[in-house]
C-alpha cells in the first residue's frame, strides 16, 4: 500500500469508523500518520421522558468513549455532532466534507460502501464519494477505500488485504471495548464475533496466515 501521512475514517455513527477503519489507522498511525475518526451523527437518547439533563449525560459519556476508542488505537475522534433527522441534504453535506478533506489535507479516505442496509450509511458514502470524486478531478491524489462493515455487505468485493499480527488486533478490539455499544450494553450484535470471524475468513481468501482486514477500492477517475 501507499504512504499516507493523513487518514481519515467517516463512519455515520460512533462505532462505524472504528470497525471499517481501526486496522488500517493502527498501522499507519504507528508509522506517523495523523488519523481520525470522523462521526457524522452523534448517539441520543431515544426515551421520549428523557430530561435535558439525561440527553446532555449520555452525550457527553458518549463522546468520552469515542475519545478513549480512538486514544487506544494511536488516533484522534471529531465528531459532527448531527442528529439523524437533522442531517442536511447529500449535496450540502458533500460541501462540508469537501470542506473538511480539503481544511486537513486529508491524502486517504475510509468510508461506508454503497450496498448497505442502513440509510444513513448510504448518505454517508454518497456524499463522501463525491467530495472525493471532486479532488480527484482537480488533481488530487486522494485516495478512497470502502471499509467492510457488518451492514454494508451488498457488493462488497475486497480489492484490498490489510494483515493484522496479534498485537494489533488486540490493540483493535481492546479499543473497541471503550465502546458500551461493543460489549452487547445497547444491542444484541454480536460484533466481535463477527469482525473476529471476518479477519480469519479473509486472511484465507488472500491466502495469508493470521489475521487480515479488507478493503475495497473506491471507483476513482485516474486523470493523469
Amino acid at each position: 500500500m501507499a504512504k499516507y501521512n493523513r487518514i481519515v475514517s467517516v463512519g455515520a455513527h460512533p462505532l462505524d469508523a472504528e470497525l471499517m477503519g481501526g486496522p488500517m489507522m493502527i498501522k499507519y498511525a504507528e508509522q506517523g500518520a495523523a488519523c481520525t475518526f470522523v462521526h457524522v451523527t452523534k448517539g441520543r437518547l431515544t426515551d421520549p421522558a428523557a430530561t435535558e439533563e439525561e440527553k446532555k449525560a449520555y452525550e457527553d459519556a458518549l463522546n468520552d468513549e469515542n475519545k478513549s476508542v480512538a486514544a487506544a488505537m494511536g488516533c484522534d475522534s471529531f465528531s459532527m455532532d448531527y442528529i439523524s433527522a437533522e442531517l442536511p441534504v447529500v449535496e450540502e453535506f458533500k460541501d462540508i466534507i469537501l470542506e473538511y478533506l480539503r481544511r486537513e489535507k486529508v491524502d486517504c479516505v475510509i468510508t461506508h460502501a454503497r450496498g448497505t442496509l442502513h440509510p444513513r450509511h448510504y448518505y454517508t458514502y454518497e456524499a463522501v464519494t463525491q467530495a472525493v470524486r471532486i479532488l480527484h478531478s482537480e488533481g488530487n491524489p486522494i485516495q478512497l477505500y470502502y471499509g467492510e462493515n457488518c451492514e454494508d455487505l451488498a457488493g462488497f468485493i475486497p480489492t484490498v488485504y490489510v494483515s493484522m499480527s496479534e498485537s494489533k488486533m488486540k490493540t483493535w478490539f481492546e479499543g473497541l471495548q471503550h465502546y458500551k455499544i461493543f460489549n452487547g450494553k445497547v444491542n444484541d450484535v454480536p460484533y466481535y464475533d463477527y469482525y473476529h470471524s471476518m479477519a480469519t475468513v479473509r486472511a484465507i481468501e488472500a491466502g495469508s496466515h493470521g489475521l487480515v482486514k479488507a478493503y475495497m477500492h473506491g471507483a476513482l477517475i485516474d486523470n493523469e
